[in-house]
């Protein structure tokens, strides 16, 4: 359990874990190994950053709750070697972070913010190694859905593109104080090596997507009628009739780079 009670701030959407089998498959989920550099996202009470120091040591978490940053660091003495960033997450910069090594991130992430903080990792992708993130069961289902699935949209291409998504196990309100209003989960992110993702431009295939999931009962024929046309899209592969649910990650890759890719001369 955590070393320190803290009541939860509603301005900031915190939902503190309290259940020890949950964090116990988090921990062992994680299995960090010795030289990991562990960096935890908004630790709370401390309720994963202590199973975590007992097993690997040493980790470094950044809190934007000044309130909470005296008790986790008291709370960690004479468990571990704790470093406590106090800052927005999303103004941290991974790479200079990551020095000459590579991140294991974890963490419980607010989940009004889940998806700023997917894509501010991504942005540092080359310094991380893996994720492991609790966040809303329905966002997880997304991030990690087929194509031809309901749930399947911009979410699932724009992370499925640069990492291998792998939802592991929910999470019941139960298991939090208070509890959220919704299910939870835990899933695993992987970032693809640099040279296997074979995205050209990142902003252009950001575009196609957008536009693509703009309106999801539109074919890409009309969909993507500001963005490329007919003669673009069938040059990737793709039928003009489908609809952008049907269409898998490597295919919205092919698309971007036929849209980006400099005329012939």
């Amino acid at each position: 359990m955590p070393h320190f009670k803290a009541p939860p701030k509603k301005s900031l959407g915190q939902h503190f874990l309290v259940d020890r089998g949950i964090i116990d498959m988090i921990v062992l989920a994680v299995d960090p190994k010795p030289g990991d550099r562990l960096v935890e996202i908004g630790p709370g009470q401390g309720a994963i950053t202590l199973p975590l120091l007992r097993r690997h040591g040493e980790l470094t978490a950044i809190e934007f709750d000044r309130d909470l940053v005296v008790p986790l660091s008291q709370a960690a003495q004479g468990v571990g070697t704790l470093t406590v960033i106090h800052k927005d997450v999303l103004q941290v910069n991974f790479t200079r972070l990551a020095g000459e090594d590579r991140l294991r991130l974890v963490g419980n992430l607010p989940y009004n913010l889940s998806s700023p903080i997917l894509f501010h990792a991504l942005d540092h992708a080359p310094v991380v190694r893996d994720m492991h993130f609790m966040l809303q069961k329905e966002v997880v289902d997304r991030m990690a859905a087929a194509p031809g699935s309901k749930v399947y949209g911009r979410l699932s291409v724009m992370l499925q593109a640069y990492c291998a998504v792998t939802a592991l196990f929910d999470v019941p309100p139960a298991a939090f104080r208070p509890p959220p209003k919704v299910d939870s989960a835990v899933v695993r992110l992987v970032p693809h090596a640099a040279d296997a993702i074979g995205i050209q431009d990142r902003a252009r295939f950001a575009d196609v997507v957008r536009a693509a999931f703009g309106q999801r009962r539109k074919t890409l024929r009309n969909a993507l009628s500001g963005v490329c046309d007919v003669e673009q899209i069938e040059a990737a592969g793709l039928r003009p009739e489908l609809r952008a649910e049907q269409v898998e990650v490597a295919a919205f890759v092919r698309l971007a780079n036929q849209t980006s890719a400099p005329a012939v001369q």
